[in-house]
């Protein structure tokens, strides 16, 4: 596929890349704002903070005035001109986020009451937001907020326990833009300090090729392997989504590459799809980004980043276990083989190359040792550009620098507009307690038990999730469908319970009837869109596993355990997942009959489930199944040989 192709593709099934591709003038004004977007995050992230609430405005200023003049309102809009009314919310989306500038101290001075202008000037905020966010993110997050919002308004008519005393529009549009529980809460300040930081070292990352390098390195490493190419997409989508912040944007870039060839070994389309949507999605669960909703998650549990990056790493590394036993037991069912020798990168040439990551482990290293996400960012975007300077082929010169700061910040538009959006969705939470209200609903269907309650909050995940980018997702879900789990007698830890949620909000991108993962690799595979969906959801069954094994043995996650203790959970987990891989795939060591199959996914779904007695029986039936299949597959050979 051409450069334009896949930035076709990806526009497609996410909004976020349907931007216009403009000429002349206007290019270069929209290229040196974004610069100037870049530079004034960077100047105020080290050396002068401004206040927070002045600060997060600003950044909205940015945001919306770019997003009016790269994001049509329709496709149709895409050919390069900008109508005069997109002029003139540009002007108006710069407005709203300057008003805060100008009027800082007043604006404090009259908390309680707002002038008249003061409240025209947060209306046209709420909805050029609004408007802003149906073009650059979609309209799902749109429609959970409108529906909030008029919840917020015309509660007295509500039903039941979602019945409150309603909320006037004055008092709405005060809470929604000149409180810091609306547009400029806690997601938007976490979006200006925290994620652009990280979205621009992922732009300069990639503008000295290292997205490239990924998929060298992984065939490299896997391609010769059974069923080489879906493996490589593993490794490839797994470091790709230390970088990305979109599974759709994974999965076409490296898609577009790893689907033809798994295509050409033997897998069927729709496998073939629904290994890159479902490795691709899981890279929006790999630390140390995780979809930016790492940061997010810091503020809401009150957890340092990188004790949220480390409690991610193993339940990641388990979620791409998972994929790697399922597409290995399907390759061996069809007997396809890894990549020869003339298919694959130079191994020395990529080898050569290996410096390209130190960017990335130098960006652990310095959150790990407890330096602030900001100065992390920015120091790892200082060794991006030293890193480059290695060689000659990936030094950056001064308008690569220009052009990573102008793609950093038209990568961080979307965020902008989710985080603004999910802000007013916090407000109204904030208001009228809907959070609470919601979480006692599913308590008393689930009769306060543990297990219905986690079924009950992953079903409503999966449904916010449908449709929305990492950061909204996260935020939708863990506002209403964490404290659920948080309310439970069960003491079950703050992380996990938000950790719960956010996998799910994550898995719907692959889990029908809103697939958009799944879509877009149907797209390039020419598969049939919902069965690749549903293959998705049989590749990633890990996804559905892992958050109720870390709810209820929070050792997974590092939590109040040692590395020994975590390593037992883990290795009863990666044997149980060979069980439920074997039997959904119908292959072991040979060919599984029907109850062969059911067994082995009851077995890996006791050692899954913690407990001594159900670790010992799973280990016992797998053990069985094991030493079965050896001996029936031997007894020919010795027969033959007599």
């Amino acid at each position: 596929m051409s450069q334009e192709d896949i930035q076709e593709m990806i526009g497609k099934y996410d909004p976020d890349f349907n931007f216009r591709r403009l000429e002349g003038i206007m290019r270069a004004v929209t290229f040196g704002f974004a610069v100037l977007f870049s530079l004034y995050q960077l100047y105020v992230s080290f050396f002068t903070p401004l206040p927070d609430q002045v600060h997060r405005a600003v950044h909205l200023s940015f945001g919306l005035g770019l997003i009016f003049l790269l994001y049509p309102s329709t496709k149709k809009g895409r050919d390069g001109r900008i109508p005069w009314y997109d002029y003139l919310l540009s002007v108006l989306g710069i407005g709203v986020g300057l008003y805060w500038l100008m009027n800082y101290e007043a604006l404090f001075n009259r908390i309680g009451n707002f002038t008249t202008l003061d409240m025209v000037v947060g209306g046209a905020a709420v909805l050029l937001v609004l408007v802003a966010a149906l073009r650059v993110v979609g309209i799902a997050i749109v429609s959970i907020t409108v529906v909030f919002l008029l919840y917020a308004y015309f509660g007295e008519y509500m039903p039941g326990f979602l019945e409150h005393r309603g909320v006037s529009v004055e008092r709405l549009i005060s809470q929604m833009y000149f409180t810091p529980e609306g547009i400029l809460g806690t997601p938007l300040m976490v979006s200006a300090s925290f994620i652009f930081l990280f979205l621009l070292f992922g732009s300069f990352l990639d503008k000295t090729g290292v997205g490239e390098y990924f998929n060298d390195l992984s065939l490299v490493i896997a391609g010769r392997r059974i069923g080489g190419p879906a493996k490589v997409t593993i490794f490839s989508s797994a470091l790709q989504g230390t970088i990305s912040g979109s599974s759709v944007a994974n999965v076409v870039t490296s898609g577009a590459f790893t689907i033809p060839l798994m295509k050409r070994i033997g897998y069927r389309r729709e496998f073939a799809g629904a290994v890159e949507a479902s490795s691709s999605t899981g890279g929006q669960i790999m630390p140390p980004i995780m979809g930016a909703a790492a940061f997010l998650m810091a503020e809401f549990t009150n957890t340092p980043y990188y004790q949220v990056a480390l409690a991610a790493l193993i339940p990641a590394l388990l979620y791409f276990t998972g994929i790697w036993i399922m597409v290995h037991f399907e390759a061996k069912r069809q007997g396809l083989r890894g990549l020869r020798s003339e298919e694959l990168p130079n191994r020395r040439e990529v080898l050569k190359n290996l410096y390209l990551l130190l960017p990335i482990v130098a960006i652990i290293g310095f959150l790990m040792s407890g330096m602030s996400p900001e100065r992390a960012a920015i120091y790892g975007i200082l060794s991006v550009i030293a890193v480059g300077a290695i060689r000659k082929a990936t030094r950056m010169s001064v308008k690569d620098i220009l052009s990573a700061l102008a793609a950093g910040a038209r990568s961080a538009l979307g965020v902008v507009a989710a985080t603004a959006c999910a802000g007013m969705i916090v407000g109204v939470v904030t208001l009228t307690g809907i959070g609470l209200k919601f979480a006692n609903g599913l308590l008393d269907l689930a009769g306060g038990l543990l297990l219905p309650t986690l079924i009950l909050t992953m079903l409503a995940s999966l449904v916010l999730g449908m449709g929305t980018p990492t950061t909204a997702n996260y935020i939708i879900t863990s506002t209403i469908a964490a404290p659920a789990i948080v309310a439970l007698d069960y003491p079950v830890p703050l992380l996990a319970a938000h950790m719960f949620v956010f996998y799910f909000g994550i898995v719907a991108d692959i889990t029908p009837p809103v697939a958009l993962a799944s879509y877009a690799a149907s797209g390039i595979a020419k598969s049939k869109p919902l069965k690749t969906g549903v293959e998705s959801t049989r590749v990633a069954i890990a996804a559905f596993i892992i958050p109720f094994i870390f709810v209820y043995q929070p050792q997974l996650l590092l939590i109040d355990t040692n590395w020994l203790e975590a390593a037992g959970v883990t290795l009863t987990a990666v044997i149980g997942m060979i069980g439920v891989g074997a039997g959904l795939i119908g292959y072991w060591i040979r060919s599984l009959h029907v109850m062969e199959r059911i067994v082995a996914v009851a077995a890996g779904l006791l050692l899954i489930i913690p407990g001594l007695v159900t670790d010992l029986i799973g280990f016992g039936t797998l053990g069985a199944m094991l030493a079965l299949q050896y001996a029936q597959r031997r007894k020919p050979t010795r027969e033959l040989g007599g």
